[in-house]
C-alpha cells in the first residue's frame, strides 16, 4: 500500500510517541529508523549532533528494539532528539513515513542508524536546496566490515530524470538525501508494499522525478555508508527482486512502448539480473551468482562487464 503521511499524532499506530517540548520550528527534521542498532546508533546520533548547522530535530523511529536504544537516546538529554516506538512489521518504509508524519521542519533528511554524516552535511545540503532544488544528494564514503572502502558520488543531475532513473538505475542514496517535506507529501511518501521492501527509496525517487521535483547533487563526501553483515548478505537477491518490482510497476504505467523503449526495458532487466549476481558474488555466494550471471548474459549478451564479472566470480573474487 502507499505510504500515508498524517499530521503528527500523540500516539502512533503500534507504539507510542514521546512528543518534543514546545520550541521554534527547526529548519531540518532528521528521520532515523532503527532496530537493535544501539551499537551503531550512538555514532549516527553523534554525527547529527556535531552538525555545524544546529537548527534541527532528530526523530528516532524505534521498532521496539530489545537492546539499550531507548536508554541511549534518553541519556543524551538533548531536547532536539526524540524517540518514537513504532512497530513497523519489518517494513522500513513504514518507519520512515512515521518519522515524516512527526516532522515539524519544511526539509526532511534521512540517515540510517548504521551510517554517519560529516559536520557540514546539513549546511551544505540546505545551501544546495536554496539554489532552487527540491531534493539534494551528496557523496558518501562506503566502508566495508573487512576493511577498505570506496568513495561514491551520486548523480549527475542529468541521470536524475524519470527515464534515466527507470532505465539506468538508481543514482541517489537515502542517507545522503535532503528533501522538501511538501514534495514527500505530494508523492505520498514511501510505498509500504511488501514487494518493494529494500527498494522503496528508489521507488520514491522515481515518483518524485515523474512529478517534476528538481533533483540536485553536492559533489562532496558528506557521509559514510557502512556495509556490514547485517545489511549486506540479506540484500543480494531480495533487493534485486524489489528493484525489479519497482521497475515493472512504473514501466507498466507508461504509454504503450515502441521498439526502442522495449529494447531499453529488456536491457534494464538484464542489468537487474547482473546486479543480483554481483550482490551474491560480493557476499561470497559464487555458485548462486553463476546462475544470475548466465541469465543476464542470455538476456543481454552485448555487455562486456557481464563476462568480466562472470570470470572474476569463477576465480572466487568477491569485489571488483
Amino acid at each position: 500500500m502507499m505510504g500515508v503521511l498524517p499530521m503528527s499524532p500523540d500516539v502512533t499506530s503500534g507504539g507510542n510517541a514521546r512528543r518534543a517540548p514546545a520550541m521554534g520550528t527547526p529548519r531540518v527534521s532528521v528521520v532515523i529508523p532503527t532496530y537493535n542498532h544501539a551499537h551503531f546508533l550512538d555514532a549516527a546520533l553523534a554525527s547529527v549532533r556535531a552538525q555545524t548547522m544546529g537548527d534541527w530535530e532528530a526523530i528516532v523511529v524505534n521498532n521496539f528494539s530489545t537492546d539499550d536504544t531507548e536508554a541511549l537516546v534518553a541519556a543524551l538529554q538533548d531536547p532536539r532528539v526524540r524517540l518514537i516506538n513504532f512497530a513497523n512489521q519489518g517494513v522500513i518504509a513504514a518507519a520512515r513515513n512515521q518519522g515524516i508524519a512527526q516532522a515539524r521542519a519544511d526539509v526532511v533528511a534521512f540517515i540510517d542508524s548504521d551510517d554517519t554524516w560529516e559536520p557540514e552535511k546539513l549546511a551544505r545540503g540546505l545551501a544546495r536546496l536554496d539554489q532552487g532544488f527540491d531534493l539534494v544528494c551528496h557523496g558518501e564514503r562506503w566502508t566495508f566490515e573487512e576493511g577498505g572502502g570506496s568513495e561514491v558520488f551520486y548523480g549527475p543531475q542529468e541521470r536524475a530524470s524519470f527515464a534515466h532513473l527507470l532505465f539506468e538505475g538508481n543514482c541517489i542514496s537515502t542517507s545522503a538525501v535532503m528533501v522538501r517535506r511538501e514534495w514527500l507529501a505530494r508523492a505520498g511518501g514511501f510505498d509500504e508494499a511488501a514487494q518493494f521492501v529494500t527498494a522503496e527509496d528508489y521507488h520514491l525517487w522515481l515518483k518524485l522525478a515523474r512529478a517534476g521535483a528538481r533533483i540536485g547533487f553536492v559533489r562532496e563526501l558528506l557521509g559514510t555508508y557502512r556495509l556490514h553483515a547485517g545489511n549486506q548478505s540479506r540484500a543480494a537477491l531480495r533487493n534485486m527482486q524489489a528493484t525489479r518490482a519497482v521497475f515493472e510497476s512504473l514501466y507498466s504505467q507508461m504509454p504503450p512502448p515502441g521498439p526502442g523503449m522495449r529494447l531499453r526495458a529488456w536491457r534494464r532487466r538484464a542489468i537487474l539480473d547482473y546486479s543480483g549476481a554481483r550482490g551474491l558474488q560480493a557476499s561470497g555466494q559464487h555458485r548462486q551468482a553463476l546462475a544470475w550471471f548466465f541469465k543476464a548474459i542470455a538476456r543481454w549478451p552485448f555487455a562486456p562487464k557481464f563476462y568480466a564479472a562472470l570470470l572474476l566470480n569463477c576465480a572466487g573474487v568477491r569485489r571488483i
